[in-house]
């Protein structure tokens, strides 16, 4: 299974999904609450190419974006392979 990192922040209804998603399929993820911390929101934007909406999702090497994208993946088969790094 590929590392797993998403970013949230308290109280966001899309952050919950899109864990909630990671965790039905079975996947591991580390959490970084980038809301409140100045570096860490940086980190984020920096990372997710100026995307500044939460959550943003890393799976690997690639950046996913957010939960409608996360769950574009697995509507279309693909989330499963990407988790198992089977697709890029």
């Amino acid at each position: 299974m590929q590392p797993v990192v998403i970013y949230t922040k308290p109280m966001c209804p899309y952050c919950v999904r899109a864990m909630s998603l990671l965790k039905r399929k079975g996947a591991t993820y580390t959490e970084i609450c980038a809301a409140f911390d100045e570096a860490k929101r940086k980190e984020m934007i920096a990372l997710a190419r100026g995307e500044a909406t939460y959550p943003q999702i890393f799976i690997g090497a690639t950046h996913v974006g957010g939960f409608n994208e996360l769950e574009a993946l697995d509507q279309a088969g693909r989330l499963d392979a990407l988790l198992e790094g089977r697709m890029k």
